[in-house]
């Protein structure tokens, strides 16, 4: 094991950080072996059958092509879930978790009916759903292969979640009534910021799901804000996260259509990624 351990420090040396090839072995061979960590540098010296080898050796290959670690092992880690991911939804980011740890303290209730809009994998949704069990939770998406995933994430988490095939920018459905709160982790990267992105985002995860003109930003924070008002209960709250470079634009524009009580709350890493009001 401590062979293959070098090997695999060997391959990916200069492609990523140290700290980060640490993080690959830790996973892969919790993946593949099924060892823990502390069973990692209990058993360093025992040896890995050819299967495992085998197996090892293709996830290194994919890895030196960089693609993500997550698409790789299919599957991650959201808030306490394992959450099955694949090229047709993003990979959760720990910043999200950030904002749903915020939801579920600020809109404290008993019984929330909840809207999650561009579900993707259904993270979001289903962490709610895990943290507050007595909330009833709907989430759309326009990817029916989104809505495949969201799907089998809720049944391997034992967790229920309605799941809805809609476009927000064309999608209304008055028959559910108002929500408590609506969450959205739309598009929000901007054409001309893809070249700040790096190639393990830009070359695998779904575009569609990134990536909005320079020309209108915004397009589905208004659509989606527009929205809210309309099919929020009073007192209710709306959350996004949001481009860290168009906080105070996000600010005017819930701000107009009448949202109080705004706030913005930085990430672990100091930029302002999330927002909330309420109606």
């Amino acid at each position: 094991m401590k062979a293959t351990i070098q090997f695999i420090e060997k391959e990916l040396d200069g492609l990523y950080p140290s700290i980060e090839i640490q993080g690959f072995i830790r996973l892969i061979f919790e993946n593949v072996c099924q060892l823990s960590y502390t069973d990692l540098v209990l058993r360093k010296n025992d040896r890995i059958n050819s299967l495992a080898k085998e197996q090892i050796q293709i996830i290194i290959k994919r890895l030196k092509k960089f693609e993500p670690i997550q698409y790789i092992l299919g599957e991650t880690e959201f808030v306490g879930l394992k959450i099955t991911v694949n090229p047709a939804v993003l990979i959760p980011r720990p910043e999200t978790e950030e904002l749903v740890d915020w939801i579920i303290r600020l809109a404290d209730l008993k019984s929330p009916g909840i809207l999650d809009i561009g579900t993707g994998s259904g993270c979001i949704a289903l962490a709610i759903k895990s943290q507050m069990q007595a909330a009833n939770i709907s989430a759309i998406d326009i990817s029916e292969e989104a809505l495949i995933v969201a799907k089998q994430n809720a049944i391997q988490n034992k967790l229920e979640v309605d799941f809805f095939l809609a476009d927000i920018l064309t999608w209304e459905d008055k028959k559910w009534g108002d929500f408590d709160v609506i969450v959205s982790n739309p598009p929000y990267v901007r054409e001309m910021e893809k070249k700040k992105m790096h190639t393990n985002v830009l070359g695998f995860e779904p575009a569609k799901a990134l990536f909005v003109p320079d020309s209108d930003p915004l397009i589905f924070y208004q659509r989606i804000s527009e929205f809210a008002i309309k099919y929020l209960k009073k007192g209710g709250w709306l959350f996004f996260e949001i481009n860290e470079n168009l906080g105070k634009e996000m600010i005017q524009l819930i701000q107009n259509l009448g949202f109080k009580n705004i706030q913005i709350r930085k990430d672990i890493n100091g930029k302002n990624r999330m927002l909330c009001g309420n109606k």
